[in-house]
């Protein structure tokens, strides 16, 4: 770049209003946060839409910015301390004549392995002078509810909620007053070095990604980080090493547990991972074609080819032995996960987090948001009633939260540049209650809602005639003894379990794998409730706790939790699942409710801790599943599903695979050690 050009009087001008007065302000209507910033008090509490103050979020962001442009510069190179190259795009903003201006603005990082190459053609698709928007119109206009491609718009629909501007380059956001930097993860997209999955390493190039960005001309020292999914977690993992720079985290879907929300959940590996990995390690060998020939000419592009054959398929070898074997530590809870779960009660910054109840990583939101020690306010919950790839559709409706780019303008510019818009009253625990509506409140678990129990019965329902068994959920210990057989399948590939271990994606094939278990149940034990005859609340963790045997040496047990409509349509609410071999619990990290009741176990799932399974012997086993929000509708029915096994949403490793060979598991229904649900529920159960 020969010269760069500062902005005209007008511009300027355009800024300092912008930083000092972000709408018009009635004096009148201001009240004091706890920390005395003043603010607007125009938002209603449990609003979940942000009220008027959201109607000003996005004004802000779908009207007139202060630059007209922005400048993109794709070929930064970033040198760590120990001599690895990242490769990064700085995009700042611009004038009318496209030169960028010199004014010192903030910086949010985004660090991500998904190759800036498929970053920038999303960019380039997005801002297309016609395609663009016409793709971005197509995407709120669409709408197929209740029709077979109901879940297909559900996915189209997420270019209309902003989780694609938190993705990748956020045009918007940089000519309001920002500067932007996307990096590529050490050993993926161009930057050299070796991947090691957010490791101790790549942990320590965040830091000094925001040392370096903190300290450059057109950074004015204060830092927000952002991102989707896995730059959702590092951002995590730099906030909790408390850079003195950072000033605020907006994680889309993050994780604070890899290895029970989606690596080896009840001991079992997910067929997801080996799917991802594959897709990173594919993406990683792809050259960014906008510097391609200046890296071949300048070296670069042969000391990367160097790293990439050095570790061509980071993990996979060691996955499928694993596998294979049961011999690799990462098949069970290891201090190699230790290391990459970000210590999330450390973070001091600011930190907004969002979810969904049935995201790869379900549990982790409202562990995330528990776990920050911070005052509600200056931390956010946002968990929708989706999965992974969906996040944000929907949102910027009638009822529902602002879109996901118009929160994280609101977040940053609260925080970073000291607007006082008011986003710190928003929420602060906003959710999607399943079989309801959009809420928002000040608290997880919802308020009013208390221990429940129900017992597991072979007392037929008369609601679940196409199950193995039709059993019920009562109020008290069955009187009688029961042995149930339940054998694997594998209805499990139409399921929502199958669209929640493809990250969303076979939504698209319709009812059954999304809004109907009907055909998965087809293999179940299933025991379902009384009609309630009030709006009943479901908030919280919950524990199953099932009395079982198997005439082998391990044993798959898969549950749902599901609500089942008058006319039998039965929902899963949320799953969860154990190896018997896995059933240790940890009590320290178990969750206990108020009576003292186990509503969440946390098992050990380490080698050393695996107990044996005794052929044809009881054992006791607590499964784990997802915390989620819901209400019960009057004459709808609460019903627990028993499986065999949900393939391929838990995989058994060949070492189990071989001691579970011919199996046939029981479900031992026993006055003496009663299976029961426990949970969190209000009046009508």
């Amino acid at each position: 770049m020969a010269f760069q050009l500062r902005p005209t009087a007008d511009e300027h001008a355009a800024t300092e209003r912008a930083r000092i007065e972000p709408f018009p302000v009635d004096p009148s209507s201001l009240r004091r946060s706890s920390t005395d910033t003043p603010v607007f008090g125009t938002l209603p509490l449990g609003d979940p839409t942000g009220g008027a103050s959201a109607m000003r979020w996005r004004e802000q962001v779908d009207g007139p910015q202060v630059y007209p442009r922005v400048s993109i510069d794709r070929d930064v190179t970033l040198t760590m301390s120990d001599g690895v190259e990242l490769r990064a795009t700085i995009v700042r903003p611009a004038t009318r004549f496209g030169e960028v201006v010199t004014t010192p603005y903030p910086a949010i990082i985004n660090i991500n392995p998904y190759n800036r190459a498929a970053i920038d053609f999303i960019d380039t698709t997005m801002h297309a002078p016609v395609l663009g928007g016409a793709v971005r119109a197509a995407a709120r206009s669409v709408d197929a509810t209740g029709t077979a491609l109901e879940g297909l718009t559900t996915l189209t629909q997420v270019l209309a909620g902003g989780v694609i501007d938190v993705f990748g380059i956020n045009r918007n956001l940089v000519r309001s007053g920002y500067a932007q930097i996307i990096v590529d993860v050490r050993g993926t997209g161009a930057s050299h070095g070796k991947w090691e999955i957010l490791g101790p390493r790549e942990q320590q190039d965040s830091v000094e990604i925001i040392d370096w960005v903190s300290e450059q001309e057109w950074c004015n020292g204060k830092i927000g980080l952002a991102g989707w999914s896995y730059s959702a977690i590092n951002s995590l993992q730099a906030a909790d090493k408390r850079p003195p720079q950072l000033g605020a985290v907006f994680a889309v879907e993050g994780c604070d547990d890899i290895v029970r929300d989606i690596y080896i959940t009840g001991g079992m590996p997910s067929a997801f991972i080996p799917a991802w990995l594959s897709v990173v390690n594919i993406l990683k060998w792809v050259p960014n074609p906008s510097t391609l020939m200046r890296d071949v000419l300048r070296g670069n592009h042969f000391r990367w080819l160097r790293d990439r054959v050095a570790s061509p398929a980071t993990e996979i070898p060691s996955l499928l032995w694993g596998f294979l074997t049961a011999r690799d530590d990462r098949i069970f809870d290891d201090p190699y996960f230790d290391a990459r779960d970000p210590q999330v009660d450390r973070i001091e910054a600011p930190t907004l987090t969002v979810g969904a109840w049935h995201d790869l990583f379900g549990r982790s939101a409202t562990g995330i948001y528990e776990r920050l020690n911070l005052e509600p306010g200056r931390k956010q919950l946002i968990v929708g009633d989706g999965y992974h790839f969906d996040v944000g559709s929907g949102y910027g409706g009638k009822f529902a939260p602002p879109r996901l780019d118009v929160l994280e303008r609101a977040w940053f510019d609260r925080w970073l540049k000291g607007h006082a818009n008011g986003v710190e009253h928003y929420g602060p625990v906003t959710l999607r209650q399943q079989g309801g509506t959009w809420t928002a409140g000040q608290s997880f678990p919802r308020q009013g809602v208390s221990p429940r129990r129900l017992y597991l019965s072979s007392e037929c329902s008369s609601s679940a005639t196409h199950c193995v068994h039709d059993g019920s959920l009562q109020s008290t210990p069955c009187s009688d003894y029961a042995s149930l057989h339940v054998r694997p399948d594998v209805r499990g590939l139409v399921s929502r379990d199958m669209t929640q271990v493809t990250a969303g994606a076979t939504m698209a094939l319709g009812r059954p794998f999304n809004a109907d278990a009907r055909f998965q149940e087809r293999g179940a034990l299933s025991f379902t409730s009384a009609p309630v005859t009030q709006q009943t609340p479901i908030s919280g963790s919950m524990n199953l706790r099932l009395n079982v045997a198997t005439t082998a040496h391990e044993a798959i047990w898969a549950v749902t939790v599901n609500d089942v409509a008058p006319d039998g349509t039965s929902k899963v609410l949320t799953n969860g699942a154990l190896s018997a071999s896995n059933r240790a619990l940890d009590p320290s990290k178990s969750t206990y409710a108020s009576d003292g009741s186990l509503v969440g176990a946390h098992h050990f799932l380490s080698r050393k801790r695996k107990l044996p399974v005794p052929p044809d012997a009881p054992v006791r086993i607590d499964v784990d599943l997802v915390p989620t929000d819901a209400v019960l509708e009057p004459g709808h029915r609460l019903r627990v599903d028993v499986y065999a096994a949900s393939f391929p949403r838990y995989l058994t490793v060949v070492p189990d695979l071989v001691k579970a060979r011919g199996r046939r598991q029981r479900l031992i229904l026993d006055p003496e050690h009663p299976s029961h649900l426990t949970f969190l529920a209000g009046e009508g159960l």
